[in-house]
């Protein structure tokens, strides 16, 4: 792609999100006209404040969370990796555990089981941890098969040439790793923003309570979900965004 090209390119990619954001507006108003539906809006207005709080108690919820999940994701996939067989094997079971169990039955029985026996009445620190944890396991197996998928004739290239093991994992491993685990890690974080809605069962007020509890105080029906699904698109759009950058980077680096 020559530079005039890819200049136009950052513009063209705006109109088609506006044009595609502008059929989705019509295409909603459509429908509600069509059921007729009587908007409220005066009164999610009234409790604006109690729905930016909600999101910002997501907007934190998952900053933290999606920091605690990647360095979880890379101890467990290291663990895997590790010589010793212990630790091998208690980072794959935690792997296959938390996996194989819904975020739900996690929350419940790490706040009402397992916080409660160690006395930690907080919710919130328990919820992050929570969701580092569970989301940390999916991010580490995303991170095993980028690294297990560079081939070993590589590494030996690299140490045939003299590079030594920092210098195999920061020239050869690492970029292709990037390259090869962003689509999913991307994926997996926004992921981890919108799982954060489940957060208000073990009383959480984020974001999804927080809008219930709006439209409940309200009489409302559907006002409060315009504003929570923008909300929502704030957070995790720029994640996207971000990890589309980081691949057009890294794409030459292999």
């Amino acid at each position: 792609m020559n530079a005039p090209s890819a200049r136009r390119q950052p513009l063209r990619e705006l109109a088609w999100a506006v044009v595609l954001s502008v059929v989705c507006i019509l295409v909603v108003y459509g429908v509600f006209t069509i059921i007729q539906y009587r908007w409220q809006w005066d009164a999610i207005w009234l409790r604006r404040i109690l729905i930016l709080k909600g999101w910002g108690t997501t907007v934190l919820v998952a900053a933290v969370a999606l920091v605690g999940s990647i360095i979880i994701g890379m101890a467990l996939m290291l663990g895997q990796r590790s010589p010793f067989i212990p630790v091998r094997q208690l980072s794959r079971a935690i792997v296959e555990l938390v996996r194989g169990t819904p975020l739900l039955v996690l929350l419940l029985l790490g706040y009402y089981g397992v916080a409660n026996a160690f006395k930690i009445n907080q919710a919130l620190p328990v919820a992050i941890v929570l969701l580092a944890l569970f989301e940390g396991a999916y991010l580490a197996e995303i991170f095993r098969g980028a690294w297990e998928s560079i081939g070993a004739s590589q590494i030996e290239a690299a140490r045939a040439v003299g590079f030594d093991r920092y210098q195999t994992w920061r020239y050869v491993i690492f970029p292709q790793a990037l390259r090869r685990a962003l689509p999913g890690t991307a994926g997996q974080l926004v992921s981890l923003v919108k799982d954060s809605s489940l957060l208000s069962v073990i009383a959480v007020q984020e974001l999804t309570q927080a809008v219930r509890s709006a439209n409940a105080q309200a009489y409302t029906a559907l006002e409060g979900y315009v504003p929570l699904a923008v909300l929502y698109l704030v957070l995790t759009l720029p994640i996207s965004w971000w990890a589309r950058r980081l691949e057009e980077r890294y794409k030459y680096e292999t």
